[in-house]
């Protein structure tokens, strides 16, 4: 029997324990405590029963290691439900809960939807038809105690009729959960009661009570974010999650939208049904795999989970959860917007007139706030018609109405080959709506028509990145280039390339190969299709091929060398109107790709390619680097060690440059030096010169302004001198950040920074003889640079200039490296371990414990 029945016990899934007998502190009426009553009270009986139960379980959840013995999640949910109602039946005739008795057990939550899961709580009401107190407590304890004691985790509430419906009326979640409400054992005509009358309520009031839950719905979706595109989402409560769709039911519980709003027969993935049973599926093996209730799916549990429900890898996973997501996301909002329209009218709101049909364009209006089919159009006759409804919305950003969508859905057929030029110029608009665009485009790729017009589509849809830097599904990059590509169009003489070009950029992704070259043939068959003159055809694919080929050449080469401006114009055939095109595509394409990896320092140093590629196709000479300062020089000569700092181009970018004495280890100091400092370093050269060495780092502060100059040159002479230990000193200041954005008083143990996704390296070949360029993509981490500068020149890799970017939390790093033994597999092997060793690596299945350091 349970110590403290008080302090252990679950809520009460209808938000309060004091409104009718519950066995929690005083378990039923107003009796004294239960300590009080220990001498004049029955003893609960033993838990034996229970513990059958919860044995019953084990067994269900048991598989032996075995997969021919393992239940799949559907089986299993239902077993789960048949087990608990077989316990709660059998419990329930041997304590008089039977027809006429006046008592009923009613389930709520996951067992009253039939969608219980292995560690989901046991939400249940003790339904009386005013029972005498201790009557009502001997029964209730003798259900309670020995769930409890079983450790089967309860939420409990003890309630007549009246007094659930009091606690629906005040509380939406508790009628949210209420409407769940399914009849077990005992008197069904009192389980009756309380299921109409909650449902009747929920109808009656629903009009005064829209708001809140709006208010509600926003705050949870605001705390708990979007499942589709969170690395690590909240299944229950996310947007896109199972708490939303059992929002679309209780909104068809009040009669104001259907259960499964906006969906035609060609809805990618199955529609809302296998939508919910997807999610179901996967939060069911999450609870397996955790051996414990949880509702966030954890990065090192997907793999496992995608094995066990026979989906693939992490990244199968991920595209079905999005897939899913984005289905109940899009009939929420259908629903929610339905619901609202519907609503019966108060006040003097009911005096005003019908919504008028304001018409857009041939066959559509605005009716009620969406864009909706003219009384005369006819979908089945016009195949244009699912472009200009779109282009209708995108512009007014008006949503397109479900019943509308259904209708083209069903009716609207193919457009022919090649498309008319009204169809390609509606298309154009819609790509050139800006933000108004990403809805339009997500409700026709909801409903299956998005797929219709562009069939290339599917491999793309809901198809999760293999980059950390990434924000988005591959689709929905997509849809947000378009968008800032729409804001470029002025800087280009050929907008409607750019906006069909950054719709196709990644369509070559998710079918094997290199996407530029396989999205490339896929750009020639949907410019084809279009419409599209054959030499814009060529144009098109070219965009496509080439779309990666400034911001790569730009971020991962030597600009100052004149073989990399030629090898640019080489592959673009000297076209002056594609480079002009690729440069605002790699603009609006880094934008949409996640935070950070679009700044000042990337867009100068793409602009800077652009130049000198412009100045080579117009005949005139490149222009020659900049040769070493005399007085930098005249400095090296002294053998001192020498900081100079200056304002480069951008407003907060700053050039610092270090004179030493070359020797091993210098650039890994002056790297170590800055990051100490807060500096983020975002390039780097190297210059040896008779026997001395200039490091120019182009660098921005993370806070604040740029130290005093003689700060860092004390600090570099005795990190080289031995006399700072920098991987010390950058460790500390590791661990008094991780404890200040803990926001804990204690001194915390150096934290290992375990990464998402594993560190890549990827070797090309230089311009110049000897050189080889090494790219490294890994987390950043503070004093990454260093680290990786330190293991270079430990294995005899020397520098000979960097190129850093830092893309949000990732770093994307190129090396130019002259190896002092040879350029070989063995030694590239050696090169790589040793630079793979101070990476940020992805983590292990149960990290180690930090302690304290007390």
């Amino acid at each position: 029997m349970p110590s403290d029945p008080t302090g252990s016990r679950s809520a009460d899934p209808t938000g309060s324990r004091n409104n009718g007998p519950a066995p929690t502190g005083k378990p039923v009426g107003a009796g004294p405590s239960r300590s009080s009553e220990s001498t004049t009270r029955p003893v609960p009986p033993s838990p034996a029963a229970a513990d059958d139960l919860v044995r019953a379980v084990a067994q269900l959840l048991d598989d032996g290691g075995s997969r021919t013995r393992r239940l799949d999640a559907p089986t299993l949910r239902l077993a789960l439900v048949d087990l608990y109602e077989l316990w709660l039946n059998t419990k329930g005739s041997d304590l008089g809960i039977k027809a006429d008795s006046g008592l009923a057990i009613v389930a709520v939550g996951g067992l009253g939807r039939r969608e219980m899961l292995p560690y989901s709580d046991l939400d249940l009401i003790l339904l009386h038809d005013n029972i005498p107190d201790r009557e009502l407590a001997d029964v209730a304890d003798q259900i309670w105690y020995p769930l409890w004691d079983a450790h089967v985790k309860l939420d409990h509430s003890v309630r007549t009729v009246p007094q659930a419906l009091q606690v629906a009326s005040s509380d939406i979640p508790a009628a949210l959960g209420m409407l769940d409400a399914r009849h077990i054992v005992g008197d069904e005509e009192l389980s009756d009661l309380l299921i109409s009358g909650i449902r009747r309520q929920w109808r009656a009031g629903i009009r005064g009570r829209f708001d809140d839950l709006l208010g509600e719905i926003t705050a949870r979706w605001k705390r708990s974010g979007e499942v589709a595109h969170r690395a690590e989402p909240d299944l229950k409560n996310g947007r896109g999650g199972l708490r939303d769709v059992q929002l679309l039911d209780a909104l068809a519980i009040a009669q104001l939208t259907d259960a499964i709003p906006g969906l035609g027969p060609d809805v990618p993935g199955g529609g809302l049904e296998q939508a919910h049973r997807s999610l179901l599926d996967v939060r069911t093996e999450l609870h397996r795999v955790a051996g414990r209730a949880r509702d966030q799916l954890r990065a090192q549990d997907a793999d496992e989970i995608g094995a066990a429900l026979r989906i693939g890898d992490r990244f199968d996973l991920a595209r079905t959860l999005s897939d899913a997501a984005r289905t109940v996301g899009y009939s929420v909002d259908v629903g929610l917007r339905t619901a609202g329209n519907s609503l019966p009218k108060r006040g003097l709101s009911r005096l005003k007139r019908m919504p008028v049909r304001r018409p857009l364009d041939e066959g559509v209006v605005e009716h009620a706030g969406e864009v909706v089919l003219a009384r005369d159009a006819r979908p089945s006759r016009d195949p244009g018609l699912i472009v200009r409804v779109a282009a209708a919305s995108a512009t007014t950003s008006l949503p397109m109405s479900a019943m509308t969508l259904n209708r083209l859905s069903e009716d609207a057929p193919e457009l022919r080959e090649p498309w008319p030029k009204e169809a390609l110029n509606d298309l154009l608009v819609v790509l050139g709506a800006g933000r108004g665009m990403i809805a339009a485009v997500e409700a026709l790729d909801r409903t299956g028509l998005w797929g219709r017009l562009i069939p290339e589509w599917g491999a793309i849809r809901d198809l999760p990145p293999r980059d950390a830097v990434h924000t988005w599904t591959v689709d929905r990059h997509t849809v947000e280039t378009v968008a800032n590509a729409s804001a470029l169009t002025t800087r280009v003489s050929r907008p409607d390339l750019l906006m069909l070009g950054a719709l196709l950029h990644d369509i070559g992704k998710g079918r094997g190969g290199d996407h530029s070259v396989v999205g490339a043939e896929l750009a020639t068959q949907i410019g084809n299709r279009l419409g599209l003159w054959p030499s814009d055809v060529v144009l098109l694919s070219a965009i496509v091929r080439y779309h990666l080929l400034l911001p790569d050449t730009a971020t991962k080469r030597d600009l100052d060398d004149p073989a990399t401006v030629q090898r640019v114009v080489d592959a673009l055939d000297g076209d002056s109107v594609l480079l002009e095109l690729l440069h605002a595509l790699a603009e609006a394409d880094s934008l949409a790709t996640g935070p950070g990896v679009w700044g000042e320092w990337k867009s100068s140093l793409i602009g800077e390619l652009v130049r000198r590629c412009r100045l080579l196709m117009a005949g005139e000479s490149l222009p020659v680097p900049d040769p070493v300062d005399p007085v930098l020089l005249e400095l090296a000569a002294d053998g001192e060690v020498h900081v100079d700092q200056l304002p480069a181009d951008g407003q907060h970018t700053y050039r610092v440059t270090v004179v030493a004495p070359d020797a091993a280890g210098l650039l890994s100091d002056a790297a170590g030096v800055l990051a100490l400092h807060s500096l983020r370093v975002l390039s780097a050269s190297v210059l040896s010169e008779g026997g001395h060495a200039v490091n120019s780092f182009m660098v921005s502060p993370k806070f604040g302004s740029l130290p005093q100059q003689g700060l860092l040159r004390q600090d570099l002479i005795r990190a080289i001198g031995g006399h700072l230990n920098l991987e010390k000193e950058l460790a500390k200041k590791e661990s008094d950040s991780a404890t200040a954005q803990s926001g804990s008083g204690k001194a915390k143990g150096v934290p290992m920074l375990y990464a998402q996704a594993p560190p890549k390296l990827i070797w090309f070949d230089g311009t110049r003889p000897g050189e080889v360029l090494l790219e490294v993509r890994a987390e950043d981490r503070l004093g990454l640079l260093s680290r990786v500068a330190g293991a270079l020149e430990q294995v005899g890799a020397d520098v000979r200039w960097a190129k850093v970017a830092t893309l949000g939390a990732a770093v994307m790093d190129t090396f130019a490296l002259h190896i002092t033994d040879g350029d070989n597999a063995a030694t590239r092997a050696r090169v790589e371990a040793a630079v793979l060793e101070v990476l940020p690596q992805t983590a292990p299945k149960t990290p180690p414990p930090v302690t304290d350091q007390e």
